[in-house]
């Protein structure tokens, strides 16, 4: 059992299917998904699921956990109500502790000034622009990128989100992990006899 815990961002209107398949996966590998909201109140996704906090935002501290999840949400792109999870990744990336950012969140991250330097995604380049950040020459055209302890990717790209997550964390490594993102992206049944094996060992 992992002795730290991976938090996962909720807030109102998030994008309930952009981190299932990585959270899952973290928590069937041993690793503790604890909920993080601006408050203690229980928010709302977009599907209508309610979500009760395990913890505020203000409570969490970068050495008390192995990575940041941020899906997206409407509220990324109307007004600054998400800005401090933003500035909550700054807190992490400067401490080492890994950030994932999907869909709406890289918005976030971009205008935190978190893109400026880092090669990134999104939904597309000219979305992130509109955010008036300095990092367009960093902007990378890919489903999914990780660039040292920062992943990015678009809203169409949860599997591709979730194999960097299980990569950078060590949850799944090589042949495994290529036959994991075969199998849920491509539903390549060959695949499923790769993960089967790799199981039994």
């Amino acid at each position: 059992m992992n002795s730290k815990s991976v938090h996962l961002a909720v807030y109102d209107t998030l994008a309930d299917w952009e981190t299932g398949y990585a959270t899952a996966y973290l928590a069937r590998a041993g690793y503790r998904v604890r909920t993080v909201g601006p408050s203690a109140a229980p928010v709302r996704s977009i599907g209508g699921l309610r979500v009760e906090p395990d913890l505020v935002l203000d409570d969490v501290r970068p050495e008390d956990s192995e990575l940041l999840i941020l899906p997206g949400a409407d509220l990324w792109d109307s007004g600054d109500r998400l800005a401090p999870f933003a500035r909550k990744a700054r807190e992490f990336l400067d401490a080492g502790t890994p950030v994932a950012a999907i869909c709406g969140a890289t918005a976030g991250l971009a205008r935190e000034g978190l893109l400026d330097e880092r090669a990134h995604t999104g939904a597309v380049s000219f979305y992130l622009a509109a955010t008036g950040y300095a990092g367009g020459g960093h902007y990378v055209d890919a489903d999914a990128v990780t660039d040292g302890t920062l992943i990015t990717a678009g809203p169409t790209e949860p599997v591709a989100f979730a194999r960097e997550v299980l990569r950078l964390l060590g949850v799944y490594e090589g042949e495994v992990l290529d036959a994991w993102y075969r199998l849920f992206h491509d539903s390549d049944a060959e695949a499923y006899a790769v993960l089967e094996k790799a199981a039994a060992k």
